[in-house]
């Protein structure tokens, strides 16, 4: 797994209307875009695991998940039309200790 250390945010943090991000959202992507290390993908279905480390357990845990595939599929070139297995887990970790964390590998057949 890689561990990012940032605060996972909803969607509605995201984008402004329908169709503008929020400037937290630009400093969010820019960032996982720097940290996330390139990997690899092949035009393959895929598996994608992500685990979130949330400080409230109020915290939804499909809102974030479109923000982290489209920043990933970005990031590491692949269409996430390929993605045919999602696993999403979330965690309760003290605030200040926020993170996600994925796994991203071609699907086993």
């Amino acid at each position: 797994m890689v561990r990012i250390n940032l605060v996972p945010f909803s969607v509605n943090k995201a984008w402004k209307g329908q169709r503008y991000k929020t400037d937290l959202y630009k400093r969010f992507e820019r960032y996982c875009l720097f940290i996330i290390p390139i990997q690899k993908v092949e035009k393959k279905p895929l598996e994608l695991i992500i685990n979130y480390g949330f400080s409230s357990k109020g915290s939804d845990i499909d809102n974030p998940t479109k923000m982290v595939i489209d920043i990933l599929s970005k990031k590491l070139g692949f269409n996430d039309n390929l993605i045919y297995k999602l696993i999403v887990t979330k965690s309760i970790v003290k605030k200040g200790a926020e993170y996600f964390e994925y796994s991203l590998k071609e699907l086993e057949k």
